[in-house]
């Protein structure tokens, strides 16, 4: 990592024990340190939906940075857990959109959703990100940990060391969390729910 990478790295953590201790405007200057990755986030997120999402990489980051600013204050400690917390205010945001888009079909019921092979649930449609949102609730139920492994592997596209700093547990452990998750992901979205 470079002194400049470093050095914003520190700026981030900085500003995000400033956000989490009230400061209103530290949470506005994260952004800008961080929004290349907000960005390549946002981009894989549009990457595995339908052709032709009305939404846009700049349009995702910038709904995210509202749910981020208009909530409760995200408790980040870092950098990554930062961007676990922005990646899945896209995926809410990316949510909403398909409920939306279910809803102005005509039945609006979701379709069963199947799994693709890098993650058992790429929301390739709308009706399938609504079947992940909801898998991915039950499993939160089950296991918290398990879920945050799904978002900051997948959604928000951090390296296994990287989760394990985040959640402080070993790099095995998150390898083994991933196997688990991804497991119970397929067999959630086939209509089989059970412990991870």
């Amino acid at each position: 990592m470079s002194d400049g990478s470093s050095h914003a790295t520190g700026d981030v953590t900085r500003l995000l024990r400033r956000a989490g201790e009230g400061d209103d405007h530290a949470l506005d200057r994260v952004f800008p340190l961080i929004y290349d990755e907000l960005q390549r986030i946002a981009r894989a997120q549009l990457g595995r939906e339908r052709g032709g999402h009305t939404l846009q990489a700049t349009a995702l980051v910038n709904e995210a940075y509202l749910k981020l600013v208009q909530g409760p204050p995200t408790g980040a400690a870092d950098r990554g857990h930062f961007l676990g917390i922005a990646a899945r205010a896209m995926r809410q945001v990316l949510v909403d959109h398909a409920r939306a888009w279910a809803a102005a079909k005509r039945g609006g019921g979701t379709a069963p959703a199947t799994l693709n092979e890098e993650l058992a649930g790429v929301a390739s449609d709308p009706s399938e990100l609504l079947a992940l949102d909801q898998a991915l609730d039950r499993l939160d139920a089950l296991d918290p940990r398990l879920r945050q492994v799904v978002e900051l592997r997948y959604f928000a596209g951090l390296q296994d060391d990287e989760i394990g700093e985040v959640l402080g547990v070993t790099r095995r452990t998150v390898q083994r969390d991933w196997t688990k998750a991804r497991a119970w992901l397929h067999r959630a979205l086939a209509g089989e729910d059970g412990p991870p």
